[in-house]
């Protein structure tokens, strides 16, 4: 049913909620005035069910009301915010299907406290505008919710990647090759694709390919590597064996139309990484890597050259198995992008298993602790690329302590060239909490020779003193230790001269 209809639905039973109320109508007394069952008034005020006319009569009639009145969009008394808040549209963009959530169960909440609840509901749009969260941050959110909820491992999407690498034919132990993905795509799907496809048109540099939907042509950046292109081809197979019709046309999500084309989105993206890393085969390389004595970064950096895919796609992958097959729960994955242009680094994606741990994306324009290793290397590649050393993908490991905490993380950081316009840099981290499941499993986790470092989240909320790499003075740190003397000095004003005699 559309959703007027379910609005519909929502204010008559609020409706007949409220004038049954008022009233002190039992449903046991409304049933014998109406003739209808107890269970289906019930089902009227949830709204679940929407009567015929002349049952409309009949309920007006006992409520003691105007049928015209009980069917009316208008919502009265402390109603009213309700109503605003369901022609605003907001409750039904909200992806409550997801989460096994009713719309009703939501609505019957707000209505139990209308004005409180409205105000709080008010004061969350406003601090999104004020910090510029749009619908694109709000749907993200809800899918990255969505993963954690799940521990990012969806068995309906692993069965599809599996149903479609046995269909047809495709390796499970080694790298699937750019030319088979291709020509499944020509075969199967009827693709077009153009090589320098976006060539003429400066403004799509920033994307690695274009889908042109009317004709199947798919348009290629001229920079893409032979990496991306099996990542972008697979991503296409998987829109179209899933059959997913909500989506972008670009290779990364620019305009946001719709929750389900977020969603379908981080689906295609699954997929794709489940038909080129076959879980059996990661699951055995994983469990043989970490029974190593010693950290090796080239063979951590072998994983990713096996299965021909991107660090991010490696890591990412990792991300849906180590809690499913390792018993690994607990960690972080974060993607951050560098401009070389400028000292500054983003937070563009992150995923938190189990809790939300210390290091996270921070939008108020702060400068994130130059320690963490997904800087440190970040700043180390630039450095290579300055003086023409290295312009391929570095590795590294940390042991990180958050400061102030017993809280410590062993963290795997990929850097590399991120973006073909060749001006942006990116790391990719997971930050596994070091605790006994962590060190059972990874068996290098104590090797001495892995750098250990004392971090924090951003420099303005760092308390840690005589910081080589500090990045900004800690503002944050001495307007709260500001706060606190001006509490203090309150509290004793208001204790000397509350003495008596003074």
């Amino acid at each position: 049913m559309i959703a007027k209809s379910q609005n519909q639905r929502i204010i008559l039973g609020l409706k007949v909620r409220q004038l049954r109320q008022q009233k002190q109508i039992t449903f046991k007394e409304l049933n014998e005035k109406t003739g209808m069952s107890v269970s289906y008034l019930n089902e009227i005020e949830r709204g679940k069910k929407y009567p015929k006319s002349d049952k409309i009569k009949l309920l007006a009639n006992a409520l003691g009301e105007e049928p015209d009145e009980l069917i009316s969009s208008q919502l009265t008394g402390n109603l009213i915010p309700i109503g605003e808040l369901l022609a605003s549209n907001f409750l039904n963009e909200l992806p409550l299907d997801l989460f096994g959530i009713e719309l009703m169960k939501v609505v019957e909440l707000i209505a139990t406290a209308p004005t409180k609840i409205g105000a709080f509901i008010s004061t969350l749009v406003e601090l999104s505008r004020n910090h510029a969260v749009g619908e694109a941050n709000f749907y993200q959110a809800a899918v990255r919710a969505y993963q954690e909820l799940h521990f990012n491992y969806f068995e309906e999407i692993e069965d599809a990647a599996a149903r479609f690498v046995a269909e047809y034919d495709f390796p499970v132990d080694q790298p699937i090759s750019v030319e088979l993905l291709e020509q499944t795509l020509k075969k199967k799907y009827k693709y077009r694709i153009v090589v320098d496809g976006l060539e003429q048109y400066p403004e799509l540099s920033r994307f690695r390919s274009v889908l042109i939907p009317q004709t199947r042509k798919l348009l290629l950046n001229k920079n893409i590597t032979d990496t991306e292109k099996i990542f972008q081809y697979s991503k296409e197979l998987a829109f179209n064996y899933l059959k997913l019709d909500e989506r972008a046309e670009t290779s990364s999500l620019l305009k946001v139309n719709s929750f389900d084309q977020v969603l379908n989105h981080f689906k295609a993206v699954y997929f794709a990484s489940a038909i080129l890393m076959n879980k059996a085969s990661v699951t055995k390389d994983l469990k043989a890597f970490f029974d190593r004595s010693t950290w090796n970064g080239e063979a951590f950096l072998g994983l990713r050259s096996k299965y021909a895919v991107s660090p991010e796609i490696l890591l990412a992958r990792l991300t849906n198995l180590l809690p499913k097959y390792l018993g690994l729960k607990k960690f972080f994955f974060m993607r951050m992008i560098h401009d070389q242009g400028k000292d500054y680094f983003q937070v563009d994606k992150e995923l938190h298993l189990n809790h939300s741990h210390h290091p996270h994306s921070n939008n108020q324009e702060e400068h994130y602790c130059r320690r963490w290793m997904s800087v440190a290397l970040l700043n180390d590649l630039q450095q290579m690329q300055r003086s023409g050393k290295y312009l391929g993908t570095i590795v590294g490991a940390q042991r990180s302590q958050y400061y102030g905490t017993e809280d410590e993380y062993f963290s795997f950081t990929f850097a590399r060239p991120g973006y073909s316009d060749g001006k942006k840099n990116s790391s990719v981290t997971i930050g596994l909490l070091l605790d006994e499941e962590t060190r059972k499993t990874i068996k290098f986790a104590d090797d001495p020779s892995i750098e250990k470092q004392i971090v924090n989240t951003t420099c303005e909320r760092c308390a840690i003193k005589d910081c080589k790499v500090r990045a900004a003075p800690a503002t944050v740190i001495e307007r709260r230790e500001e706060r606190r003397k001006t509490i203090e000095a309150l509290q004793e004003a208001i204790r000397e001269n509350g003495k008596k005699g003074k």
